[in-house]
């Protein structure tokens, strides 16, 4: 690896740790820099152009890690279920393949909090996820639905499974255990398919989960 691109990398595993760990607003770019052994204290506005840079560049690879285990998964998923595992389990597989400990998940869930990155989290995964089959056939097995409902569960489904991966992640640190992230990602995915496909008591009512706090 170049020294260039070694220095980078860096720089996201220090900040991605530090905003797990403390939250994003409490950790400054020099800081970053420091614990990521740069004497350049000047060195994310070097390389990302500053923190919003930063903050796409962590989001973006996730993003980029998602392509090898989402191939792998089946192409035609036969099931509400099935769809779901499609989605969830190739962030499961990235998980499953960081070092131990890992801050990823925790750092993901970050973004429930930053309103900066909340807004990259969101265009980043619209973007992965739009053209993906599994998307379009779990959008036509809930057709039936109310698609204001649909979003509202979604919204309270991603809450939950950065909620949970975060504080797993955090369990197995403290715990020095495997995460076991494909188990993860089985038990997630059956409780998100029921919940998606769950009866609805309110034809009609409104979601209550409007996009701005999503």
């Amino acid at each position: 690896m170049a020294r260039s691109e070694a220095a980078r990398v860096a720089l996201l595993d220090a900040a991605e740790r530090l905003f797990a760990e403390e939250g994003i607003a409490q950790v400054s770019d020099r800081r970053v820099a420091e614990v990521a052994g740069n004497t350049n204290h000047s060195a994310v506005r070097y390389y990302f152009g500053g923190r919003e840079g930063l903050l796409r560049a962590l989001v973006a690879r996730h993003m980029d890690a998602l392509a090898e285990p989402r191939r792998a998964m089946p192409e035609q998923p036969d099931s509400v279920l099935g769809d779901v595992r499609s989605l969830v389990q190739p962030s499961m597989a990235v998980l499953a393949s960081l070092p131990r400990p890992s801050w990823r998940a925790r750092f993901l869930a970050q973004a429930l909090h930053d309103p900066t990155l909340r807004v990259l989290m969101r265009e980043a995964f619209e973007s992965t996820f739009v053209d993906l089959p599994a998307r379009a056939s779990l959008a036509s097995r809930l057709a039936h639905l109310d698609r204001g409902v649909v979003a509202g569960r979604s919204a309270l489904i991603a809450r939950i499974v950065m909620t949970a991966t975060a504080e797993i992640e955090a369990r197995a640190e403290q715990e020095g255990q495997d995460p076991r992230w494909l188990d993860v990602g089985d038990f997630l995915a059956d409780a998100i398919a029921g919940m998606l496909a769950a009866p609805v008591s309110r034809p009609g009512a409104a979601n209550p989960l409007t996009d701005a706090e999503l």
